[in-house]
């Protein structure tokens, strides 16, 4: 199956932390009794956020956005579906179409999805990042192959959470996974 029980590339990750973004605004009264209205920017949010900050953000969306596709893919074990490369690129697009390949030639297919709960651990270089390191404890459980012209269950062995840590890289048009590793369920 495509999913987090298959998919794999080897590689290390450094530590660090994400930070969050939101934004408040105050109003009040000028001495004439008009309303006055200031908008300031809270802790984190994307006008005061460091370059650091940012790129965590938008790679984590990248790492999230990229299992969804797989997962909608996955449905007809599409290798060739278009939507793998929104989000994925390198090794990680190649052991993904890959797989999927495999499943399709071996008539299977995937229903539900994965859940993701990626932290970024590190950015770099800090100052303008190009690449951050995600690490995951991603849940399979309710991400199953299934036979294509039967939809019996193929794989009797239920999912269940894994340790994934993913490479995500500045590309032209956004973030993209470049790499990832998936461990064995329960090692998360």
């Amino acid at each position: 199956m495509v999913g987090l029980r298959v998919l794999t590339c080897g590689f290390a990750a450094a530590a660090l932390s994400v930070a969050g973004c939101s934004a408040t605004g105050t109003t009040g009264t000028t001495p004439s009794g008009r309303q006055a209205t200031t908008s300031n920017p809270a802790p984190g949010s994307p006008s005061t956020a460091s370059p650091a900050d940012l790129a965590r953000k938008q790679a984590s969306a990248a790492y999230v956005g990229m299992w969804r596709d797989v997962a909608e893919a996955a449905k007809t074990s599409d290798w060739r579906s278009p939507i793998l490369s929104r989000h994925a690129t390198g090794d990680a697009l190649s052991v993904i179409s890959r797989s999927m390949y495999a499943d399709h030639r071996n008539g299977l297919v995937a229903k539900g999805a994965p859940k993701t709960y990626p932290k970024a651990i590190s950015a770099d270089p800090s100052a303008g990042p190009t690449t951050v390191m995600i690490s995951d404890c991603g849940d399979s459980t309710n991400w199953l192959k299934y036979r294509k012209d039967t939809g019996e269950l193929a794989d009797d062995t239920p999912g269940g959470r894994r340790a994934i840590t993913a490479e995500v890289k500045k590309a032209a048009g956004g973030w993209k996974v470049a790499r990832f590793a998936v461990e064995a369920v329960g090692s998360c």
